[in-house]
Formats: structure tokens, sequence, C-alpha cells
């Protein structure tokens, strides 16, 4: 035996590649469909003035 050969756990091994791998794929669908936290409040005070000038143009029974 030489002093070279290091003991490794092949499930620890395997699960540090799946680890990796999700980590990649979420990189990955942050930059296809993730939106920044002011963009997505830009679109919530749009989305809730166009309802409140709805509602404001209704009528009363």
């Amino acid at each position: 035996m030489t002093g070279d050969s290091k003991i490794t756990s092949l499930t620890r091994v395997r699960k540090a590649r799946q680890r990796e791998d999700a980590r990649r794929q979420a990189d990955a669908n942050s930059v296809k469909f993730g939106r920044t936290k002011a963009e997505r409040r830009a679109d919530a005070a749009v989305r809730d003035k166009a309802e409140k000038r709805l509602d404001d143009h209704g009528k009363e029974p």
C-alpha cells in the first residue's frame, strides 16, 4: 500500500455531486425565471393601481 491513497466515502461523493447539480440547476432557473424584489413590487403597484381605478369607476348599489 502506498501512503498516497485516501479513503473516500462513495455516498458522500455522490451526495456532493447531487448538491452541486441541484445548485447549478437552481442558478440556471433563477436567471431564466427570477425577478428582483423591486420588479415584483413595481408589478404589484401597477396591479393595485389598476384594481383601484376599476373599483373607483364602478357604481354603488
